[in-house]
């Protein structure tokens, strides 16, 4: 039987590997971009490697693109003693060990044609449980693509439900309701992005299928991502357009300060402050 130490080793490699080829297409998209519309150089990731006082640690990626006005691809490895905090909002008992380990990303590109974009898939061990979690969701900044019916959405959906299906047929319409409750502003009565997937203390007690089902999760938002970007390269955009992604952008940061669940789990845990808040917009507008 395979053991616990040899399932996080899998586990870790995976997320290393998948940010590996993620951050290779991302950078191939800077390259590709039109310079009429982005001129400049094309953007490249930087790696900054960090330690964890209590224990792991991770490396923080990001660009500041042509194409991608801010991005972060980030691996973490954490792990330690589960603290009362972190106990409130994980399962595992005050002084068990644990180890967490995953990938998460979040792109804000230039073009308010061009989506922003979520993804994160994890493996956490408490005490005795282990299980995975993740998903992505598609944030079209514009009101008329922001339908389930717009082709983007239609693309991203059948990517997700295509990595569900592989697996379960019952999973994608469960992820796909988790993530639309999940991704919702209810202060404002309004759903952050289209939706995606969201899965969290996934163990259908068959770990091998599990693991298998996380992986084409990255593998299908790697391939339907780009696909989805490069659709959009040559569309321009007008001064209207930029200042309604602006206006959007502040709706993603009172999620992330609000609700996302990622956000509080890493400062709980004593993760790098400038990798979980990453995912803040670089330029934001309130109306």
């Amino acid at each position: 039987m395979t053991s616990l130490e040899d399932k996080q080793r899998a586990a870790k490699a995976w997320f290393d590997s998948l940010r590996d080829r993620i951050v290779a297409a991302l950078e191939q998209l800077e390259e590709e971009a039109p310079p009429e519309l982005f001129p400049g150089k094309p953007g490249q990731f930087e790696l900054t490697p960090w330690d964890r006082a209590a224990g792991g640690g991770g490396v923080m990626g990001m660009i500041h693109g042509r194409l991608f006005e801010k991005g972060g691809v980030h691996v973490s490895q954490v792990h330690g003693p589960v603290t009362a905090q972190m106990a409130q909002v994980m399962p595992g008992k005050e002084g068990e060990s644990f180890v967490a380990m995953g990938i998460s990303l979040i792109l804000h590109p230039v073009s308010p044609r061009v989506p922003a974009v979520h993804m994160n898939t994890r493996f956490i061990c408490a005490g005795e449980d282990s299980w995975f979690g993740g998903g992505a969701d598609l944030t079209p900044v514009l009101d008329t693509q922001r339908s389930e019916a717009a082709p983007d959405a239609v693309v991203f959906h059948a990517a997700m439900q295509k990595a569900c299906d592989a697996h379960h047929p019952d999973w994608h319409a469960k992820y796909k309701q988790w993530c639309d409750e999940y991704f919702f502003l209810a202060h404002r009565n309004e759903p952050r992005g289209i939706g995606g997937i969201f899965y969290d203390r996934h163990n259908s007690g068959d770990h091998d299928r599990d693991f298998a089902f996380t992986r084409d999760v990255g593998d299908a938002f790697l391939d339907v991502y780009p696909r989805i970007v490069r659709h959009r390269l040559d569309e321009p955009w007008t001064d209207e357009d930029r200042q309604e992604q602006l206006v959007r952008r502040g709706r993603y940061v009172e999620f992330n300060l609000l609700y996302d669940r990622g956000t509080m789990f890493g400062l709980k845990t004593g993760g790098n402050i400038d990798s979980i808040l990453s995912s803040m917009p670089p330029v934001v507008k309130w109306p």
